[in-house]
């Protein structure tokens, strides 16, 4: 393997910004439409060494991007429509920068194709569940992970200009695959033809003009002196239409404000979730505070709660905490999930989340606890969940329960340890296969998830046990000793054998888009990502911008 594969970041990453500290994403809102542009300061990227010409970018490029459209849901609901363009003369994007990734670690690479595949699918659900519709406008060559991001908006309008080109050139240059879902979303998103799919993909110079339309590959072309004019006319015929049927989500906006998050050596600590790291046992303990006392219980009592309303505080602090288990603890494997506090504040809540249908704001709360659960389900960590007394895995919080590879609830003897069903887990938060996770769980009996849903009130351990809720329920006696091997063990364990295994269990049921990317895709590049054809001293990757041809192992594999 190459040397630069055991290059590590310089700095831990962080994953909060905010328009004022953009250095490569400038935001414009105008009443129903907003504009994106992407002007990438060549300087600015997240580690020496690299300089993001062209447009191209690191972590740092996409963690922006993730805070702009998360702000553009959240902050400026009266938003329909929005456009992704370049601020560039004659240049869109020209995707991942190479060298950044060939300097870059093997698990960060992964990590980072997942985290931009996690913004894209962002922009997606955007367009799904908020209405905002999102149009792309190249205007020059956009290459890669340029055009991945193009893929994931709702249109692409392409200048015809003898410049402009789209391209996935991985393959044919770099010996990898495109690494943000290009190749899912050309043949299932576009439904572009096998064969032509084919052509493009190995075509490092791309295509571009009428071919570029009649393959697929763009919904518009239009003359340079007709393409700014002809894109703003789209913008406002979508902006009115998506108006017509989104215009009863109104504002005002929330603030998306900051965590005030406490950074240690050995975890972190937010308001209601704090984590603590063991290294030797490369283990993390993970435990998510309910507060007691009042809380929201009307949709007016949470819009004036706003950001500090306590369950979407609580599960952006949960996401940032995923994000640093990723990237900044690697050799973590195991991370035990323990949720406390009063089982009636998430009864309230899920009271108040039922009413999501008639308020933008509960909508987009529930929506950000979903594409938060899935980013548990997706983290190459193996999860268990721990119910003790005073746990508290009720409706929403047993999602999380659900989430985990394993979930043990104590058999305390006196039926203190609790768990509980409500609404919330009968489809709320589907996974990314499309279906709940009781219906995933209880996929060769489904009455089993109705009759889950069904139970009234909390459950014991030995109940959670029969309904095929817990994994085990050990009691008093056991449980320390039970809960300690089943970590010993997974920790013995081989890390590639068990994200394998791990990402071949979750995806049950119906494929999708989503899971081809994050099960298919990712194994996929996990691999290539560490075979000589790519990374080693003569591959496609590390030579890359060097004058020398990559030497390639030919047999098939």
């Amino acid at each position: 393997m190459a040397h630069s594969e055991t290059a590590a970041p310089a700095a831990p990453i962080r994953f909060e910004t905010s328009p004022d500290r953009y250095r490569h994403w400038r935001l414009a809102v105008e009443g129903a439409v907003a504009r994106l542009t992407m002007d990438v300061e060549e300087d600015g990227g997240m580690r020496p060494g690299y300089p993001l010409k062209l447009n191209s970018y690191d972590l740092g490029v996409d963690i922006e991007l993730a805070d702009a459209i998360q702000r553009l849901r959240f902050e400026h609901p009266e938003v329909r429509v929005l456009l992704v363009q370049s601020g560039k003369d004659r240049v869109f994007c020209s995707g991942a920068n190479i060298f950044m990734l060939g300097s870059s670690t093997h698990a960060f690479k992964v990590n980072f194709c997942k985290y931009t595949n996690e913004t894209r699918l962002g922009l997606e659900d955007a367009s799904a569940h908020s209405g905002i519709r999102s149009v792309c406008a190249v205007n020059g060559p956009c290459a890669g992970g340029g055009y991945e991001l193009a893929l994931a908006c709702d249109e692409i309008w392409l200048k015809d200009d003898g410049n402009s080109t789209v391209s996935l050139p991985e393959v044919p240059l770099l010996g990898v695959l495109p690494g943000t879902g290009g190749l899912t979303r050309l043949v299932d998103k576009r439904k572009v033809r096998r064969d032509l799919a084919d052509v493009f993909s190995t075509v490092a110079e791309g295509v571009k003009g009428r071919r570029a339309k009649e393959w697929g590959l763009v919904d518009e072309v239009v003359p340079s002196s007709r393409f700014k004019d002809a894109v703003e006319a789209r913008l406002s015929a979508l902006a009115t239409s998506q108006q017509a049927r989104w215009g009863h989500r109104k504002g005002p906006g929330v603030a998306w404000t900051p965590l005030g998050v406490e950074h240690r050596s050995d975890g972190a600590t937010y308001r209601h979730v704090e984590y603590r790291v063991e290294p030797d046992a490369r283990l993390a303990r993970l435990v998510l505070t309910v507060p007691t006392g009042p809380v929201p219980s009307t949709v007016a009592a949470a819009h004036a709660a706003g950001m500090d309303w306590w369950l979407l505080r609580a599960f952006r602090e949960l996401e940032d905490a995923i994000f640093d288990l990723r990237f900044n603890r690697p050799t973590v494997g195991l991370v035990t999930l323990e949720v406390r506090g009063d089982p009636a504040t998430v009864r309230t809540t899920d009271a108040v989340l039922a009413r999501a249908a008639d308020d933008w704001f509960v909508a987009e709360v529930l929506g950000y606890v979903r594409r938060t659960l899935k980013r548990v389900d997706v983290t190459s960590k193996t999860f268990y969940a721990l119910a003790t007394p005073g746990t508290c895995f009720v409706g929403t919080m047993l999602e999380l329960a659900l989430a985990a590879d394993r979930f043990y609830v104590k058999d305390d003897g006196d039926g203190a340890t609790q768990v509980e069903t409500t609404a919330a887990n009968g489809g709320w938060f589907p996974m990314a296969n499309g279906l709940s996770r009781l219906a995933t769980r209880f996929l060769a009996d489904p009455s089993r998830a109705d009759a889950a849903l069904r139970h009234q009130g909390p459950m014991d351990a030995r109940t959670a046990l029969a309904a095929g809720l817990a994994t085990f329920a050990p009691d008093d006696i056991d449980w320390d000793d039970e809960v300690r091997l089943a970590v010993e063990e997974r920790a013995s364990l081989s890390p590639d054998g068990l994200t394998g295994m791990e990402a071949n269990l979750r995806f049950a049921g119906p494929e999708t888009v989503e899971t081809k990317i994050f099960g298919r895709l990712s194994a996929w590049q996990n691999w290539i990502f560490i075979r000589p054809n790519a990374v080693g001293e003569r591959g496609a990757l590390s030579l890359y911008g060097k004058p020398l041809r990559p030497e390639f192992d030919w047999r098939r594999t």
